[in-house]
């Protein structure tokens, strides 16, 4: 990903990647959902999202190497959606900011539960969970 934000910060690039309303929702289903097809992601996503702004975001993804794209062997008309290396990297952060939603926001008391078993996963737990995603994302 070459630097071609206002700045070459990382956390500008970042946010710049990542900064909109939908890209951190949608890479959150895809990692701990396991959503991997455009209308698994789309009917599961309890925000809203519609159907332009998830193939806008899910094109983004790919063209910054955060996903991948391949046709579904099962089905002619499918793809799957695939985290690459540099996604699965994401999980800490994803992570780290369900933590933080669930402790200062009124988050529903359910998925703030969820959030914070993410908290108890040390970093030891998180990278087992990024090796798994790794062979389940393998293409």
């Amino acid at each position: 990903m070459a630097a071609t934000g206002r700045s070459g910060c990382p956390i500008n690039l970042a946010v710049e990647l990542f900064g909109d309303r939908w890209t951190l929702l949608i890479l959150r289903d895809i990692a701990f959902a396991h959503r991997r097809h455009f209308r698994e992601i789309l009917r599961g996503s309890d925000e809203g999202l519609t159907s332009s702004v998830l193939a806008d975001r899910l094109d983004r993804l790919v063209d910054a190497g955060i996903l991948t794209r391949a046709d579904d062997p099962t089905h002619k008309q499918k793809a799957i959606y695939n985290l690459t290396d540099s996604g699965i990297d994401l999980v800490p952060v994803l992570a780290t900011i369900g933590t933080w939603g669930a402790v200062h926001c009124p988050a529903d008391p359910d998925k703030a539960v969820i959030a914070r078993e993410l908290d108890y996963e040390v970093p030891a737990s998180w990278a087992a969970r990024m090796k798994s995603l790794r062979a389940k994302n393998a293409t």
